[in-house]
């Protein structure tokens, strides 16, 4: 049994962390979806259009992809127990904000500003990267993303139930207020609990540079291509909020908007050449290599498991009841019901795949993940009004252990490729998974449910030719302290 599960209960030195951050994580995600299960009544209560509701849900998580790129390079540069609690504590403002407002246009200020918070996750990649051995690092890393990710199941279970208890009037408002108090407590508490290192490690260089660093020029070129989608992405969003149909911005502000984005994307690459110039026109000392590829592959492995996952959890409640409500009198609410059990899977699913990568080696758990989730995917693909319900169910689950599975092994290896780069990296994956959701959720206003799968099927098999460029991570790496001296880590 792996040592972090004989220990889990153990609240002292990295356990401590782990709880901590997880928790952390938790309750992030429970604010950045505080408004999901409350939005009937929100829609009642101000009056909302049915597109109005869906520019909210689109404007939740556009801020998180330039969100996570700037978090992850504030976390290497400021530590992770800062950038925590800023972050939680920051973030209660807009809470509060959406709780208050009183007409649409600040209900989606609000919205738009919470999705900062979805950049929760890097941070804790980082902490947990930084206090666990290699060994331990893929079960440890899936438990603080599998529990914390089962914030959103926590907030569907419990708001509703609040804001009732409060009453119909502003019980909503009181619900999503509580959460705001909820992050802002707890950044007080994680600040006062967590140290950044373990002792062995707390002269460990932290980055400096707002870029990241590079090894080669055709790295250089890498990285700037990786960025691109991330800010196409953006740029689409924009398309998408500026079309007749939802006609949230008008012409002049999607020109506005739009030139903002590439602006900062020519900044983004301009400061990457400025910074990396000068270290590459002399010999790089073998202590800063490492291959930027490994971080772009496990880029595009997130947006195909991460980002199909959020598009499927948004779908799969109607999935269910059109399929199964003529043929077997399945209700909404039981369809909502069926469908929370994926999310739930969080739980062990996650934590699961960063076990297995532990243990069985790094790519050949992703190909074992990655192929049963486009076995899986081609499966769901033939579902259809005769299927018994819970053959359907079953289907469903074992398509969500092998995603979020991957989704652990995934990030088993993020914080090993370069640890003292851990946030950024993780910024540059964890937005792709958000760039990810983006696409297939376009995607989908395009396509059935049968066709939706089997486009999700395709892209698993074409993930599982990504993994054959991934590296198993060293046995041993070389860091700086901040002395400028060399400190051998093993990592195993």
């Amino acid at each position: 049994m792996s040592e972090v599960l004989q220990h889990l209960f153990n609240m002292q030195s990295r356990m401590k962390i782990l709880h901590m951050s997880w928790l952390a994580f938790l309750i992030s995600f429970i604010v950045w979806f505080n408004h999901a299960p409350l939005l009937l009544m929100i829609q009642e209560d101000l009056g909302l259009s049915k597109q109005q509701v869906k520019i909210i849900l689109l404007l939740n998580v556009a801020l998180t992809i330039p969100a996570r790129l700037i978090t992850g390079l504030l976390v290497d540069k400021f530590g992770a127990r800062l950038s925590y609690s800023v972050l939680l504590a920051i973030c209660s403002i807009p809470c509060f904000m959406f709780a208050a407002a009183d007409n649409f246009n600040q209900l989606a200020w609000a919205r738009f500003l919470l999705g900062f918070i979805g950049a929760g996750f890097v941070i804790g990649i980082r902490i947990i990267g930084d206090w666990f051995p290699s060994r331990q690092t893929g079960i440890a890393e899936g438990i603080y993303a599998g529990w914390g990710n089962c914030g959103s199941a926590v907030a569907a279970l419990l708001l509703p139930g609040l804001a009732l208890y409060f009453g119909a009037e502003n019980g909503w408002r009181y619900a999503i207020a509580i959460t705001g108090l909820l992050s802002l407590a707890f950044s007080v508490i994680y600040y006062f609990n967590v140290d950044d290192f373990p002792d062995n490690r707390k002269h460990i260089h932290q980055g400096q540079h707002s870029i990241m660093e590079v090894s080669s020029v055709r790295d250089l070129f890498l990285y700037i291509a990786s960025i691109t989608p991330l800010y196409a992405t953006l740029s689409l969003l924009v398309w998408i909020l500026a079309t007749p149909e939802m006609a949230l911005l008008s012409t002049n502000w999607f020109i506005i908007i739009n030139v903002i984005i590439w602006s900062m994307f020519f900044y983004h690459s301009y400061k990457a050449v400025d910074l990396n110039a000068d270290r590459l026109s002399q010999p790089i000392a073998i202590v800063h290599h490492y291959k930027f590829s490994q971080v772009f592959v496990l880029g595009l492995l997130y947006l195909v498991t991460f980002g199909s996952k959020l598009a499927v959890v948004s779908i799969l409640p109607i999935f269910f009841y059109q399929s199964f409500n003529s043929s077997q009198q399945i209700s909404l609410v039981e369809a909502g019901m069926l469908a929370s059990a994926f999310v739930f899977l969080n739980l062990i699913a996650r934590p699961l795949g960063g076990w297995v990568s532990d243990s069985f080696g790094r790519k050949r758990a992703l190909f074992i993940f990655c192929s049963g989730l486009a076995l899986s995917y081609a499966i769901m693909a033939q579902i259809s009004p005769q299927w018994p319900v819970s053959l359907a169910v079953i289907t469903t689950l074992v398509c969500s252990i092998f995603l979020q599975g991957a989704e652990g092994a995934i990030f088993a290896i993020a914080p090993l490729i370069k640890r003292s780069m851990t946030g950024q990296i993780a910024g540059i994956v964890g937005a792709y998974g958000n760039a990810g959701a983006v696409l297939f959720l376009i995607i989908l206003t395009f396509v059935s449910f049968s066709v939706f799968f089997q486009i999700l099927a395709v892209c698993s098999v074409i993930s599982i030719l990504f993994i054959l460029k991934l590296n198993e991570p060293k046995s041993v790496i070389t860091e700086i302290r901040g002395d400028g001296s060399l400190a051998i880590i093993e990592l195993d």
